[in-house]
């Protein structure tokens, strides 16, 4: 089968939320991506309606129906009953729009509702079965086929009004076409199970982009016809509204919503229900609260009251065909996830880091509603373990707390109010605080100088590598301050250089005495030469005047 409902992966932001809202978790997580899986979806839309990202998207068949049109056939809509509460127009206004597309004509779905609960009235007075489940809603059906196959027996074995009023528009107009219309995504794959019947399947939606873009619009008028009780059929107990419920010994009940729908089926199941009729809605509201209503989130009060308002008292004029001619097969479909032992499962609580059963927080913002329905799904394949954001933040903290406590650096934060926010035990050593306790939450002056964090506070500048002396822990250290604007702290970094100091002041002392030192020695050298020059002075002079009084007492001779 076509797939029907389909995924963005581009607009895909990992919130899960689809994944929370899927009643059978038919969605598979990887790669950073939700997948639907088909064979397990029922198609009831909810991922569609919730999507933030609006990541989900609806097969649309509106070329599909332009072609029908185009192939000269002629082309006749079945308008699901709902159409008042979307559209609030009568189906005559609707058929005049319709019929400016291209379509033959437009009849309501509620002449096929009209067949279908007649026949429903029959097998409660003549087939005499213990529980009967109504089979209009096809997410309701798949539910079933796919979860459910011990109950299939209890699905009336009935066509949808859809499949009905198709069937009956061409006995009536032979060579036709059908195009159904509604605010469901299931009808779509309804369709395609049981070929020959509709020939396409718009929604609401897609109707109203056609007609938007053919500049077509709907006139906000009203009809009234007497005979139209089965307008009711879209609306909670709306099918035992218009049924006429001979037989007393049935008990009559209208369940909408899968997770009330599966409920009951497991009371089936377990056999705590017996002579009843249910009808089953998939949708809460019904189908006026199907996905694709163009409100996403429509008023049920609102919308009821205009079914009501709009709905007769009397039956369609309908021709009633053979029950035979109504008979629907149901397969059971099943799906291929398998279950995972025991065994599996606790190991992979394990690596989720759910050692104990407290450490289950169960709080669902992974999709899953536990975190054993979270397990089962990692093991077959449709979660990751990454998608646990206890877990997440829990790994993260870890490796952040770990970094804080082994860094050397000493770290300190304070909020904007310079309290101590957090200290890690390398700033405590050097300022040597006994306990965090001792300063959390206390003005950050009571430590140090405050001034470095003002003046990041009020420029939102950085300081890096500023050094400075700690005089009352006769220490230095290196700072670098930085303002974290969106969380509204001031983080300091401090290096504690002062071994580093410390070597640096004793190479300085060691540089000057030797700097003192070679002065004294050439001091002294100067000194010890002037001595030399002075005494060669003395001699040279005293050899001077010897040589001159020799040299004169030559001469004299």
């Amino acid at each position: 089968m076509a797939e029907c409902l389909t995924l963005k992966k581009s607009n895909c932001k990992n919130c899960y939320k689809c994944i929370r809202h899927c009643p059978v978790k038919s969605i598979r997580f990887s790669g950073n991506q939700a997948h639907i899986i088909p064979e397990e979806c029922i198609l009831c839309g909810h991922c569609f309606v919730v999507c933030p990202q609006n990541a989900k998207e609806i097969v649309d068949e509106t070329e599909k129906a332009k072609v029908l049109i185009n192939s000269g056939a002629p082309v006749y809509v079945s308008l699901a009953p709902s159409f008042i509460a979307n559209y609030d127009a009568g189906i005559e206004s609707m058929r005049a729009a319709l019929k400016k597309l291209g379509f033959a004509d437009a009849e309501e779905t509620a002449i096929g509702a009209t067949i279908v609960k007649r026949e429903y009235d029959r097998m409660l007075k003549e087939d005499g079965r213990d529980i009967i489940i109504t089979s209009c809603c096809h997410s309701v059906n798949l539910l079933i086929q796919k979860y459910f196959p011990k109950e299939l027996m209890y699905l009336a074995d009935v066509y949808s009004p859809m499949q009905a009023h198709c069937l009956d528009i061409k006995k009536r107009y032979p060579g036709a076409k059908t195009v159904f219309i509604g605010p469901c995504v299931a009808k779509k794959d309804e369709a395609q199970r049981y070929p020959g019947i509709v020939d396409a399947v718009l929604t609401f939606e897609e109707l109203t982009r056609w007609l938007k873009e053919s500049g077509i619009e709907i006139e906000k008028e009203k009809d009234d016809t007497e005979k139209s009780l089965a307008r009711f059929f879209p609306t909670t107990g709306g099918i035992l509204k218009t049924m006429v419920k001979e037989s007393k010994d049935y008990s009559y009940l209208a369940i909408d919503g899968v997770e009330n729908c599966i409920s009951a089926l497991r009371d089936i199941e377990n056999g705590n229900i017996h002579k009843c009729f249910i009808e089953m809605s998939a949708c809460s509201g019904s189908c006026i609260g199907g996905p694709v209503m163009e409100k996403y989130h429509p008023s049920p009060v609102r919308e009821y009251m205009a079914v009501e308002k709009y709905a007769g008292k009397k039956d369609f004029d309908v021709n009633q065909p053979d029950f035979t001619e109504l008979k629907k097969q149901f397969n059971i479909l099943g799906t291929d996830a398998v279950i995972p032992t025991e065994e599996e499962i606790l190991s992979t609580l394990r690596q989720m880091g759910k050692i104990k059963p407290s450490d289950e927080l169960n709080c669902g913002s992974c999709g899953y509603n536990t975190c054993r329905e979270k397990a089962i799904a990692i093991c077959q394949g449709k979660a990751e373990i990454s998608m646990c954001l206890p877990y997440l933040k829990e790994r993260a903290e870890s490796f952040s707390d770990s970094i804080v406590k082994n860094t050397p650096n000493g770290i300190i934060v304070v909020n904007e109010n310079l309290e101590v926010q957090q200290i890690n035990a390398a700033a405590r050593k050097f300022m040597n605080i006994r306990s965090s306790s001792d300063i959390m939450g206390e003005p950050v002056v009571r430590i140090m100088d405050p001034n470095i964090f003002l003046e990041v506070l009020n420029s939102g500048r950085a300081v890096r590598n500023r050094r400075a002396y700690f005089a009352e822990y006769k220490k230095y250290a290196e700072q670098t301050v930085v303002y974290d604007s969106e969380n509204h702290l001031i983080i300091c970094i401090m290096a504690d250089i002062t071994e580093e100091e410390k070597e640096r002041e004793k190479k300085e002392n060691i540089g000057r005495q030797t700097i003192e030192t070679a002065d004294k020695v050439v001091d002294k050298q100067m000194r010890i030469v002037q001595e030399i020059a002075s005494l060669l002075g003395e001699t040279a002079a005293e050899t001077k005047i010897a040589l001159t009084k020799l040299k004169e007492s030559i001469t004299d001779e």
